[in-house]
């Protein structure tokens, strides 16, 4: 974060001192990091005082005032310097747009949180630098990601790690920003309509990117097009002189070109793109190689990570890189690079044995599970050399996809038929609930597979099942969302069997 003294902070969020003077406030200095866990202060920070699932963060203010922490930003006095925060009345300082998943002292530090954030944010845009921001249905936090990769060559980046895209998140990351920061990386999401325009509030995006728009979450929202008006927020927040980036291969992102005052660029496969990606194949492993045209300009890409679907991921990127002025060749060499950088999202291993596994489980929807099988039914169809076979036993592992409403049993539905039409060999269907049910019975009526199909109770019992039946050269993806909690059963059979040097290096 920015130097900023005590009183100043206290000052931008409209707090009182506790347990420190008016002098002494005005001569602390905050020069560390904004910390919401104890354990990660460091000498000059500062510490939030957030309530969680098990414990209160008040309860730990004296020991991060004990390593270092200037100053606790806290909704009570806590006997230690501390800058108590009057309760949140609204969610988004003013607006009321943002709704805190916490209580009321969690809500009141939240709030005055985004305060601060928010005022760092200005000033730090002011003096140069450029604010990012990302939303869409699915692939935020992979062309999060990708972004930050590109613009590295070109300067300073802060992203998130993972996907810190919330009330906490996104302000804490906005914090993370010092004045030798060049850019500023910021992935969106939202529960309910006016989220990404508050955080868009917070720091405004002079660069914006909206990848696509699908059913996440619709439990929450009722209806696709409510989800449209709530991504179209964020392009409606980007200010004349800035940036609009639209995949053109989703219709309802291409008609917020609409509704935004920013100049547009289009990224897509279709002939109308600015920014276009021709001659689309995947290797072994999915990973996508492309050509790039802009203009006269074209150029090859291979991209390192993984599936089809990252395409697009990877044009939104190559848009930004290149309004912020990168070269098209600059591109092409940092998307060259970009690994996976985020854990549980397709992040594939191969196993000595030669069984991949891809481990996609931190999150899924509808649009994302078909991306995954896609890209699994690829690797499939595959030649492995070492195996010396070009058919690969293909396996989904899925669990549930959470917050579909009204539409999860269909959603389901659809994606266990899918995975027939896409002629994966075993599905393992992890659950007992209805949706998991409606998943199962999908892929039995669309291809009559019989045992080809299975429904297991849980993640033990699909791990057993898998270490059972599983061959050399079987490729394995593990989807669901995050609260299936599938993600510890891909590590666990990953690591299985041990892998060599070059295959960790893949």
């Amino acid at each position: 974060m920015i130097d900023l003294t005590v009183a100043r902070i206290a000052e931008i969020v409209g707090g009182q001192l506790a347990g420190i003077s008016p002098a002494e406030a005005a001569a602390t200095h905050v020069t560390g990091t904004v910390e919401f866990d104890s354990r990660a202060v460091t000498p000059g920070g500062l510490f939030l005082a957030l309530p969680g699932a098990r414990s209160d963060g008040h309860d730990f203010a004296a020991a991060a005032v004990a390593s270092g922490a200037a100053a606790v930003l806290a909704a009570r006095p806590v006997g230690v310097p501390a800058i108590v925060v009057p309760p949140a009345v609204d969610a988004d300082t003013g607006s009321g747009a943002i709704e805190y998943d916490t209580d009321g002292s969690g809500a009141a530090v939240l709030a005055a949180l985004a305060k601060l954030a928010g005022a760092v944010a200005t000033e730090l845009a002011a003096g140069g630098l450029r604010i990012v921001g990302i939303t869409g249905s699915s692939g935020k936090t992979s062309t999060k990601d990708l972004i930050a990769a590109v613009l590295r060559p070109l300067g300073e980046v802060v992203a998130p790690p993972g996907s810190f895209n919330n009330e906490l998140g996104h302000p804490w990351t906005v914090l993370r920003a010092t004045r030798d920061t060049d850019f500023l990386v910021l992935e969106m999401s939202a529960r309910h309509p006016g989220n990404i325009a508050a955080l868009a509030r917070i720091a405004t995006p002079s660069i914006a990117a909206v990848l696509n728009v699908g059913t996440a979450h619709l439990g929450e929202f009722g209806s696709r097009e409510v989800i449209a008006q709530t991504k179209a927020e964020l392009v409606q927040a980007v200010p004349a002189s800035g940036v609009v980036v639209l995949n053109a291969d989703d219709p309802v992102v291409a008609a917020m070109a609409g509704k935004t005052r920013a100049r547009v660029v289009t990224v897509g496969t279709g002939p109308t793109s600015e920014i276009r990606a021709q001659d689309v194949e995947v290797d072994e492993l999915a990973r996508p190689r492309f050509t790039v045209t802009r203009g006269g300009e074209q150029v090859e890409v291979q991209l390192a990570v993984h599936g089809e679907h990252q395409v697009s991921n990877a044009l939104c990127a190559a848009a930004v890189a290149l309004e912020c002025g990168a070269s098209l060749g600059q591109v092409a060499d940092a998307l060259a690079g970009a690994a996976p950088a985020s854990r549980h999202r397709m992040e594939v291993r191969t196993r000595t044995d030669g069984v991949t596994v891809i481990n996609d489980a931190y999150n899924a929807n509808p649009d994302s599970m078909r991306a995954g099988l896609q890209a699994l039914a690829a690797m499939s169809r595959s030649v492995d050399h070492s195996q010396a076979r070009s058919d690969r036993r293909s396996w989904a592992v899925l669990g549930e996809m959470a917050e579909l409403g009204e539409d999860s049993i269909s959603e389901h539905d659809r994606i266990g038929r899918l995975a027939v039409r896409l002629d994966i060999r075993r599905l393992v269907v992890v659950g007992t609930g209805r949706p998991m049910s409606a998943m199962h019975h999908g892929a039995v009526m669309e291809g009559s597979w019989g045992s080809e199909s299975v429904m297991v109770p849980d993640a033990d019992a699909a791990l057993d099942l898998l270490r059972a039946e599983l061959a050399p050269g079987d490729v394995v993806l593990v989807k669901a969302s995050n609260s299936a909690g599938l993600g510890a059963l891909a590590e666990k059979l990953a690591a299985d069997a041990p892998q060599s040097d070059q295959e960790q290096a893949q």
